[in-house]
């Protein structure tokens, strides 16, 4: 699976699915990453208040790697997701 994110909402949604596809509960993710159901929701419905060290475990919890490559060229409504 390969997703594009450019905002937190988008982020949060991959984290959601990608959960849900695991069977894990919020409060099950919460538990394999140090973090409480609330934060787990919290970051599933897109607040943008996430630390890059809590993002990093919740990928690697559920089997994602953050990687890092060149933004496609393309015209500001291809990127209208990130404002």
């Amino acid at each position: 699976m390969n997703s594009l994110v450019r905002s937190p909402k988008a982020l949060g949604n991959v984290i959601r699915n990608e959960r849900k596809k695991l069977g894990l509960s919020q409060a099950a993710l919460g538990k394999r990453v140090n973090l409480p159901q609330a934060a787990i929701s919290f970051i599933e419905n897109g607040h943008g208040a996430l630390k890059l060290e809590n993002m990093l475990a919740l990928l690697a919890a559920l089997d994602l790697d953050f990687q890092i490559m060149p933004r496609a060229k393309g015209s500001i409504q291809d990127f209208a997701d990130m404002f």
